[in-house]
């Protein structure tokens, strides 16, 4: 297996063909927008200069992985030779079957179809192809490149063969594997977007500000980041779409979104990526933030 498909340039994605890239694989970057596959591309060559100048890697090391990365637009001609898909695209069920049902007909019947969905469920989306026992979850946690764990998740149909072979693969690739079953959130959503939506009610319900619910987790809880920081890095939106995949899944009102979440996401504050969250991503406050720093 030394050809592999990524479908989304995205920041899943780039940094799923960046990995499998930097560790041989050929690898083919499929997305519909050339201006994604740029900015994914781009992306890449950041990181692989940040290691290294840290002298993790060689200028060779780094040009040899750009190298192994391929991008196209077609779903048909980027996948033509492919072992393995790994589709990263958006957290949205109707645009996942398509894209598997795209796959099913496009890839050779041999090739492993994976997805890395955070919560929707593999079982549904391995029903839309011809190859469910073929049809496994491979769940990166962001940034790919340096995270070690991959969920690799069991559809109803996911054979025992297919399911051994993408445990060995995720080890060749400097990670360490966890088999669960396929439910909603599997494990690390079921965990940790409770928790995220037990903080936005707690800011919610006047409990406490932001900078005091973090606080309170990064230093009693020893977490690296708060968890309404971490909400605003992973996308509200994002959020709020694997909550309601788990609230309708369980049909438990524990997994009900804040009122707040979903206002947020209405009114367009995702975080991060859109400059506005819980946090403020603005380039002023980003000038106003570096100004800071060279006065100290």
């Amino acid at each position: 297996m030394k050809n592999v498909a990524v479908i989304g340039a995205g920041t899943m994605g780039n940094g799923i063909a960046h990995t499998f890239a930097q560790s041989g694989f050929k690898v083919q970057l499929i997305d519909i927008s050339e201006a994604s596959l740029k900015r994914g591309m781009d992306t890449i060559a950041k990181n692989l200069d940040r290691m290294v100048a840290k002298e993790k890697i060689t200028e060779a090391d780094k040009q040899t992985t750009l190298d192994n990365i391929t991008t196209f637009t077609s779903v048909t001609e980027g996948v033509e030779y492919a072992s393995l898909v790994v589709e990263a695209a958006t957290e949205n069920i109707d645009l996942k079957l398509k894209i598997f049902k795209q796959l099913d007909e496009a890839c050779p019947e041999d090739t492993i179809l994976a997805t890395n969905t955070s919560s929707i469920s593999i079982t549904q989306i391995a029903a839309v192809t011809s190859r469910p026992e073929m049809v496994i979850g491979m769940h990166f946690m962001n940034p790919v490149p340096i995270m070690k764990l991959v969920e690799i998740i069991r559809g109803y149909n996911t054979s025992d063969e297919v399911t051994k072979t993408i445990m060995e693969l995720s080890k060749t690739l400097g990670k360490i594997p966890t088999e669960v079953n396929d439910y909603p959130g599997f494990v690390a959503n079921r965990i940790l977007m409770p928790m995220i939506n037990e903080s936005i009610e707690t800011l919610y319900n006047g409990v406490a500000g932001v900078s005091d619910i973090d606080t309170v987790m990064k230093l009693g809880m020893a977490h690296p980041m708060g968890p309404l920081q971490l909400a605003d890095f992973i996308g509200l939106d994002v959020c709020l779409s694997i909550l309601n995949v788990m609230y309708d899944g369980f049909k438990n009102p524990k997994y009900a979104p804040c009122p707040l979440l979903v206002n947020m996401v209405r009114a367009g504050k995702l975080g991060v990526k859109s400059g506005e969250g819980f946090y403020d991503y603005s380039e002023s406050r980003k000038a106003e933030r570096v100004s800071k720093q060279f006065q100290k």
